[in-house]
Protein backbone atom coordinates (compact mmCIF):
# COMPACT_ATOMS: atom_id res chain seq x y z
CA UNK A 1 0.00 0.00 0.00
CA UNK A 2 2.53 2.43 0.90
CA UNK A 3 4.74 1.34 -2.18
CA UNK A 4 1.40 2.35 -4.35
CA UNK A 5 1.50 5.43 -2.81
CA UNK A 6 5.02 6.50 -3.12
CA UNK A 7 4.50 5.75 -6.88
CA UNK A 8 1.42 7.95 -6.90
CA UNK A 9 3.72 10.90 -5.40
CA UNK A 10 6.73 10.16 -7.84
CA UNK A 11 4.27 10.52 -10.84
CA UNK A 12 2.22 13.70 -9.26
CA UNK A 13 5.59 15.35 -8.37
CA UNK A 14 7.00 14.70 -12.49
CA UNK A 15 4.12 15.98 -13.67
CA UNK A 16 4.18 18.54 -11.79
CA UNK A 17 7.76 19.47 -12.50
CA UNK A 18 7.31 19.14 -16.72
CA UNK A 19 4.28 21.56 -16.13
CA UNK A 20 6.85 23.93 -13.86
CA UNK A 21 9.28 23.77 -16.71
CA UNK A 22 6.84 24.38 -19.73
CA UNK A 23 5.41 27.22 -18.05
CA UNK A 24 8.84 28.67 -17.29
CA UNK A 25 9.96 28.31 -21.23
CA UNK A 26 6.47 30.03 -22.31
CA UNK A 27 7.21 32.65 -19.67
CA UNK A 28 10.78 32.79 -21.10
CA UNK A 29 9.58 33.62 -24.81
CA UNK A 30 6.73 35.41 -23.37
CA UNK A 31 9.68 37.85 -22.14
CA UNK A 32 11.69 37.50 -25.74
CA UNK A 33 8.57 38.27 -27.94
CA UNK A 34 6.35 40.32 -25.45
CA UNK A 35 2.30 39.98 -25.44
CA UNK A 36 0.19 42.40 -28.27
CA UNK A 37 -1.67 45.23 -27.24
CA UNK A 38 -5.11 43.18 -27.03
CA UNK A 39 -3.44 39.23 -26.70
CA UNK A 40 -1.48 37.25 -24.46
CA UNK A 41 1.32 35.10 -25.89
CA UNK A 42 0.93 31.57 -24.80
CA UNK A 43 2.48 27.89 -25.78
CA UNK A 44 5.03 27.43 -29.29
CA UNK A 45 2.95 25.31 -31.00
CA UNK A 46 5.68 25.41 -34.13
CA UNK A 47 8.98 26.40 -35.50
CA UNK A 48 10.75 26.65 -38.58
CA UNK A 49 12.99 28.61 -40.91
CA UNK A 50 10.66 31.52 -40.50
CA UNK A 51 10.72 31.91 -36.82
CA UNK A 52 7.88 30.48 -34.26
CA UNK A 53 4.31 29.71 -34.14
CA UNK A 54 2.65 30.91 -30.74
CA UNK A 55 -1.28 30.27 -29.03
CA UNK A 56 -2.76 33.22 -27.92
CA UNK A 57 -5.83 34.29 -26.36
CA UNK A 58 -7.95 38.01 -26.49
CA UNK A 59 -7.11 39.87 -22.84
CA UNK A 60 -10.25 41.23 -23.32
CA UNK A 61 -12.92 39.44 -25.86
CA UNK A 62 -15.24 42.63 -25.02
CA UNK A 63 -12.98 45.01 -26.07
CA UNK A 64 -12.91 47.03 -28.98
CA UNK A 65 -10.15 44.44 -30.41
CA UNK A 66 -13.53 41.84 -30.33
CA UNK A 67 -13.44 41.36 -34.15
CA UNK A 68 -10.56 39.00 -33.24
CA UNK A 69 -11.45 35.82 -32.34
CA UNK A 70 -10.69 34.46 -28.37
CA UNK A 71 -7.54 32.22 -29.91
CA UNK A 72 -4.95 32.81 -32.73
CA UNK A 73 -1.85 31.43 -33.92
CA UNK A 74 0.33 33.79 -34.04
CA UNK A 75 3.71 33.68 -36.28
CA UNK A 76 6.11 35.49 -34.72
CA UNK A 77 10.23 36.25 -35.77
CA UNK A 78 12.54 39.36 -35.11
CA UNK A 79 11.90 42.28 -37.49
CA UNK A 80 15.57 42.13 -39.04
CA UNK A 81 14.75 38.75 -39.77
CA UNK A 82 10.69 39.04 -40.46
CA UNK A 83 11.01 39.32 -44.34
CA UNK A 84 8.88 36.01 -45.40
CA UNK A 85 6.51 36.68 -42.71
CA UNK A 86 5.86 39.70 -43.83
CA UNK A 87 5.76 38.22 -48.13
CA UNK A 88 3.36 35.96 -46.31
CA UNK A 89 0.79 38.55 -44.90
CA UNK A 90 1.12 40.50 -48.27
CA UNK A 91 0.12 37.12 -50.05
CA UNK A 92 -2.66 36.35 -47.42
CA UNK A 93 -4.09 39.92 -48.08
CA UNK A 94 -4.33 39.11 -51.98
CA UNK A 95 -6.16 35.85 -50.91
CA UNK A 96 -9.26 37.01 -48.52
CA UNK A 97 -12.75 35.41 -48.91
CA UNK A 98 -12.48 31.47 -48.94
CA UNK A 99 -13.22 29.61 -46.23
CA UNK A 100 -10.90 26.93 -47.29
CA UNK A 101 -7.67 29.40 -46.69
CA UNK A 102 -6.07 30.32 -43.11
CA UNK A 103 -7.18 33.72 -42.03
CA UNK A 104 -5.31 36.42 -41.72
CA UNK A 105 -6.29 38.60 -38.91
CA UNK A 106 -3.47 41.49 -39.33
CA UNK A 107 0.13 42.24 -38.12
CA UNK A 108 1.75 44.03 -34.89
CA UNK A 109 5.05 44.56 -33.74
CA UNK A 110 5.49 43.94 -29.89
CA UNK A 111 8.61 44.20 -27.97
CA UNK A 112 10.68 42.01 -26.10
CA UNK A 113 12.07 42.72 -22.25
CA UNK A 114 15.18 43.10 -23.87
CA UNK A 115 14.30 45.65 -26.28
CA UNK A 116 14.32 43.53 -29.21
CA UNK A 117 11.13 44.21 -32.01
CA UNK A 118 9.05 41.50 -32.82
CA UNK A 119 7.09 41.11 -36.17
CA UNK A 120 3.51 39.01 -35.44
CA UNK A 121 1.42 38.24 -37.91
CA UNK A 122 -1.99 37.13 -36.54
CA UNK A 123 -3.84 34.23 -37.64
CA UNK A 124 -6.51 31.65 -37.56
CA UNK A 125 -6.02 28.72 -35.02
CA UNK A 126 -6.37 25.42 -36.05
CA UNK A 127 -7.42 23.68 -32.70
CA UNK A 128 -7.32 20.05 -34.54
CA UNK A 129 -3.84 20.24 -35.54
CA UNK A 130 -2.39 19.34 -38.37
CA UNK A 131 -3.18 16.68 -41.53
CA UNK A 132 0.15 15.47 -41.15
CA UNK A 133 -1.11 15.07 -36.96
CA UNK A 134 -3.70 13.31 -38.12
CA UNK A 135 -2.29 11.02 -40.62
CA UNK A 136 0.04 9.90 -37.95
CA UNK A 137 -1.93 9.22 -35.16
CA UNK A 138 -3.30 6.43 -37.32
CA UNK A 139 -0.04 4.73 -37.24
CA UNK A 140 0.22 3.82 -41.04
CA UNK A 141 -3.49 2.99 -41.88
CA UNK A 142 -5.70 5.06 -43.97
CA UNK A 143 -8.70 7.03 -43.28
CA UNK A 144 -11.84 6.17 -44.01
CA UNK A 145 -12.70 7.03 -48.03
CA UNK A 146 -15.86 9.60 -47.19
CA UNK A 147 -13.44 11.21 -44.10
CA UNK A 148 -10.75 11.79 -47.57
CA UNK A 149 -13.38 13.05 -49.83
CA UNK A 150 -14.41 15.68 -47.97
CA UNK A 151 -10.75 17.23 -46.54
CA UNK A 152 -9.41 16.89 -50.42
CA UNK A 153 -12.31 18.53 -51.58
CA UNK A 154 -11.96 22.00 -48.79
CA UNK A 155 -8.18 21.29 -49.90
CA UNK A 156 -9.54 21.59 -53.87
CA UNK A 157 -11.40 24.41 -52.95
CA UNK A 158 -9.15 26.56 -51.07
CA UNK A 159 -6.28 25.60 -54.13
CA UNK A 160 -9.47 26.86 -56.78
CA UNK A 161 -9.26 30.24 -54.98
CA UNK A 162 -5.14 30.76 -54.53
CA UNK A 163 -5.11 30.05 -58.42
CA UNK A 164 -7.71 32.11 -58.91
CA UNK A 165 -6.14 34.78 -57.89
CA UNK A 166 -2.67 34.65 -59.98
CA UNK A 167 -0.27 32.25 -57.00
CA UNK A 168 1.00 28.93 -56.90
CA UNK A 169 1.16 27.73 -53.04
CA UNK A 170 4.46 25.84 -53.77
CA UNK A 171 4.69 24.21 -50.49
CA UNK A 172 1.36 21.90 -50.23
CA UNK A 173 1.59 18.83 -47.65
CA UNK A 174 0.42 17.66 -44.44
CA UNK A 175 1.68 19.70 -42.24
CA UNK A 176 0.52 22.59 -44.23
CA UNK A 177 -3.33 22.10 -43.91
CA UNK A 178 -4.60 23.08 -40.57
CA UNK A 179 -8.18 21.36 -38.91
CA UNK A 180 -10.12 23.78 -37.68
CA UNK A 181 -12.94 23.65 -35.68
CA UNK A 182 -15.79 24.33 -37.03
CA UNK A 183 -19.92 23.81 -37.68
CA UNK A 184 -21.00 22.25 -41.04
CA UNK A 185 -24.65 21.51 -41.62
CA UNK A 186 -25.23 18.75 -38.83
CA UNK A 187 -21.91 17.70 -38.24
CA UNK A 188 -19.72 19.00 -35.92
CA UNK A 189 -16.25 18.12 -37.69
CA UNK A 190 -13.05 20.08 -38.26
CA UNK A 191 -12.90 21.89 -41.60
CA UNK A 192 -9.81 21.65 -43.88
CA UNK A 193 -7.61 24.99 -44.63
CA UNK A 194 -5.04 25.16 -46.40
CA UNK A 195 -2.25 27.60 -44.32
CA UNK A 196 1.80 28.38 -44.31
CA UNK A 197 1.97 30.64 -47.68
CA UNK A 198 5.16 31.79 -47.15
CA UNK A 199 6.62 29.83 -50.11
CA UNK A 200 3.42 31.21 -52.43
CA UNK A 201 4.39 33.04 -55.77
CA UNK A 202 2.77 34.92 -58.85
CA UNK A 203 1.55 32.48 -61.64
CA UNK A 204 4.41 33.04 -64.19
CA UNK A 205 6.23 35.33 -63.09
CA UNK A 206 9.75 34.30 -64.67
CA UNK A 207 13.02 34.87 -63.28
CA UNK A 208 15.61 36.18 -65.91
CA UNK A 209 18.74 35.08 -66.65
CA UNK A 210 18.15 32.11 -64.84
CA UNK A 211 21.43 29.86 -64.84
CA UNK A 212 19.88 26.85 -63.26
CA UNK A 213 16.75 25.73 -62.09
CA UNK A 214 15.57 25.48 -58.52
CA UNK A 215 12.60 24.42 -56.83
CA UNK A 216 11.06 25.86 -53.59
CA UNK A 217 9.09 23.39 -51.06
CA UNK A 218 9.40 19.81 -49.54
CA UNK A 219 10.76 17.26 -51.81
CA UNK A 220 8.38 14.32 -51.28
CA UNK A 221 5.48 16.36 -52.58
CA UNK A 222 7.43 18.01 -55.71
CA UNK A 223 5.91 17.37 -59.22
CA UNK A 224 8.14 16.37 -61.82
CA UNK A 225 8.46 19.27 -63.90
CA UNK A 226 9.73 21.04 -60.47
CA UNK A 227 12.40 19.10 -59.92
CA UNK A 228 13.00 18.16 -63.82
CA UNK A 229 12.78 22.01 -64.62
CA UNK A 230 12.47 23.77 -61.76
CA UNK A 231 9.21 24.92 -62.99
CA UNK A 232 6.32 25.66 -60.60
CA UNK A 233 2.94 26.36 -61.78
CA UNK A 234 -0.87 25.67 -60.54
CA UNK A 235 -0.04 21.89 -62.13
CA UNK A 236 2.76 21.26 -59.60
CA UNK A 237 0.08 22.69 -57.10
CA UNK A 238 -2.34 19.51 -58.33
CA UNK A 239 0.52 17.33 -58.38
CA UNK A 240 0.45 17.88 -54.88
CA UNK A 241 -3.46 17.36 -53.70
CA UNK A 242 -2.34 13.63 -55.57
CA UNK A 243 0.38 13.02 -52.76
CA UNK A 244 -1.86 14.49 -50.05
CA UNK A 245 -5.09 12.01 -50.95
CA UNK A 246 -2.80 9.74 -51.43
CA UNK A 247 -1.11 9.32 -48.73
CA UNK A 248 -4.21 10.29 -46.61
CA UNK A 249 -6.05 7.23 -48.39
CA UNK A 250 -3.28 5.01 -47.56
CA UNK A 251 -1.70 6.01 -44.67
CA UNK A 252 2.29 6.69 -45.89
CA UNK A 253 3.33 9.08 -48.37
CA UNK A 254 3.45 8.32 -51.94
CA UNK A 255 6.85 7.73 -52.72
CA UNK A 256 7.03 5.12 -49.34
CA UNK A 257 9.62 2.64 -48.93
CA UNK A 258 10.82 0.23 -45.95
CA UNK A 259 13.82 2.30 -45.63
CA UNK A 260 13.98 6.22 -45.24
CA UNK A 261 15.25 7.82 -48.10
CA UNK A 262 17.17 10.47 -48.48
CA UNK A 263 16.37 13.77 -50.45
CA UNK A 264 18.38 12.44 -53.93
CA UNK A 265 16.91 9.12 -53.67
CA UNK A 266 13.09 10.78 -53.49
CA UNK A 267 14.27 13.26 -56.39
CA UNK A 268 15.00 10.64 -58.28
CA UNK A 269 11.96 8.17 -58.00
CA UNK A 270 9.97 11.34 -58.81
CA UNK A 271 12.20 12.16 -62.28
CA UNK A 272 12.02 8.19 -62.91
CA UNK A 273 8.76 7.69 -65.50
CA UNK A 274 8.77 4.12 -65.00
CA UNK A 275 8.77 4.02 -60.87
CA UNK A 276 5.38 3.73 -59.52
CA UNK A 277 4.03 4.63 -56.19
CA UNK A 278 3.19 1.93 -53.57
CA UNK A 279 -0.53 1.43 -53.82
CA UNK A 280 -3.17 0.09 -51.57
CA UNK A 281 -5.55 -2.22 -53.59
CA UNK A 282 -8.57 -1.26 -51.46
CA UNK A 283 -9.17 2.33 -53.28
CA UNK A 284 -12.33 2.73 -54.70
CA UNK A 285 -12.80 3.68 -58.76
CA UNK A 286 -13.58 7.16 -58.15
CA UNK A 287 -10.45 7.30 -55.44
CA UNK A 288 -8.14 5.67 -58.46
CA UNK A 289 -9.80 7.93 -61.18
CA UNK A 290 -9.18 10.92 -59.23
CA UNK A 291 -5.72 10.35 -58.53
CA UNK A 292 -4.89 9.24 -62.18
CA UNK A 293 -5.90 12.91 -63.09
CA UNK A 294 -3.00 14.97 -60.34
CA UNK A 295 -0.23 12.75 -60.69
CA UNK A 296 0.01 12.73 -64.55
CA UNK A 297 3.41 13.34 -65.34
CA UNK A 298 2.69 15.39 -68.60
CA UNK A 299 1.45 18.99 -66.97
CA UNK A 300 -1.26 19.42 -69.92
CA UNK A 301 -2.73 16.32 -68.71
CA UNK A 302 -2.97 17.36 -65.33
CA UNK A 303 -6.35 18.31 -64.22
CA UNK A 304 -7.15 21.81 -62.60
CA UNK A 305 -8.55 22.80 -59.39
CA UNK A 306 -11.85 23.40 -61.30
CA UNK A 307 -12.18 20.22 -62.82
CA UNK A 308 -11.18 18.08 -59.74
CA UNK A 309 -14.33 19.77 -57.92
CA UNK A 310 -16.62 18.27 -60.80
CA UNK A 311 -14.64 15.18 -60.40
CA UNK A 312 -17.54 12.34 -59.20
CA UNK A 313 -14.65 11.78 -56.19
CA UNK A 314 -15.50 15.25 -54.73
CA UNK A 315 -19.47 15.51 -55.24
CA UNK A 316 -22.68 14.59 -54.09
CA UNK A 317 -20.96 15.71 -50.33
CA UNK A 318 -23.08 17.03 -47.59
CA UNK A 319 -20.67 19.82 -47.86
CA UNK A 320 -20.59 21.26 -51.20
CA UNK A 321 -21.79 24.72 -50.27
CA UNK A 322 -18.84 25.25 -48.17
CA UNK A 323 -19.60 29.06 -47.92
CA UNK A 324 -22.06 27.44 -45.49
CA UNK A 325 -19.51 26.73 -43.24
CA UNK A 326 -19.15 28.85 -39.73
CA UNK A 327 -16.28 29.14 -37.63
CA UNK A 328 -16.36 28.21 -33.92
CA UNK A 329 -15.48 30.31 -30.93
CA UNK A 330 -14.17 28.05 -28.57
CA UNK A 331 -12.33 29.18 -26.25
CA UNK A 332 -8.63 27.21 -25.01
CA UNK A 333 -6.32 27.61 -22.31
CA UNK A 334 -3.52 28.94 -24.16
CA UNK A 335 -0.81 27.32 -21.29
CA UNK A 336 -2.40 23.78 -22.27
CA UNK A 337 -1.91 23.76 -25.72
CA UNK A 338 1.30 21.48 -27.02
CA UNK A 339 3.54 21.98 -29.08
CA UNK A 340 2.64 20.08 -33.12
CA UNK A 341 3.88 19.75 -36.53
CA UNK A 342 2.05 22.90 -37.68
CA UNK A 343 5.09 24.62 -39.22
CA UNK A 344 8.00 22.12 -40.12
CA UNK A 345 11.48 23.45 -40.05
CA UNK A 346 11.88 22.95 -43.53
CA UNK A 347 9.31 25.87 -44.34
CA UNK A 348 10.79 29.36 -45.38
CA UNK A 349 12.87 28.54 -48.27
CA UNK A 350 13.43 27.27 -51.71
CA UNK A 351 16.04 24.15 -51.94
CA UNK A 352 18.94 27.12 -52.39
CA UNK A 353 17.68 29.78 -50.29
CA UNK A 354 16.85 31.65 -53.82
CA UNK A 355 13.33 33.80 -53.03
CA UNK A 356 13.11 34.34 -56.89
CA UNK A 357 10.01 32.99 -59.29
CA UNK A 358 10.29 30.33 -62.11
CA UNK A 359 10.45 29.90 -65.97
CA UNK A 360 7.01 28.62 -67.10
CA UNK A 361 7.17 25.05 -68.63
CA UNK A 362 4.66 22.73 -70.34
CA UNK A 363 4.53 19.78 -72.45
CA UNK A 364 2.11 18.20 -74.30
CA UNK A 365 -0.04 14.61 -73.36
CA UNK A 366 1.10 11.08 -74.03
CA UNK A 367 -0.02 8.05 -72.53
CA UNK A 368 2.92 6.39 -72.18
CA UNK A 369 4.66 9.53 -69.93
CA UNK A 370 1.59 9.32 -67.53
CA UNK A 371 0.80 7.09 -64.83
CA UNK A 372 -1.84 3.96 -65.41
CA UNK A 373 -3.30 4.34 -62.32
CA UNK A 374 -6.21 1.89 -63.72
CA UNK A 375 -3.58 -1.00 -62.78
CA UNK A 376 -3.40 0.09 -58.97
CA UNK A 377 -6.60 -1.41 -58.06
CA UNK A 378 -5.89 -4.93 -59.47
Amino acid sequence: MKSEQLKTNKRSLLIENMYEVKRSKQEDWKKRYGDGVAWLRGAMIGRGNFGCVFAANLKNPKSRYSSYPPVMAVKSAEVSASGSIQKEKEVMDNLRGCPNVIKCFGEETTVGDNGQMVYNLLLEYGSGGTLADLVKSLNGEGLAEIEVRRYARSIVYGLSHIHKRGYVHCDLKPENVLLVSGCRTGTGEFVAKIGDLGLAKRVNHVKKNRLSCYWRGTPMYLSPEAVINGVQEPPADIWAVGCLVFQMLTGKPIWFSDQDLGIEEILSRICDENDMPFVSSGMSDEAVSFLKGCLCRKVMCRLTANMLLNHPFLKGLVEDNVNEIEESHEVFDIYAITSSSSFSDDDGEDADGDDDDDDLWSSSCSDESSYNLSSWSE
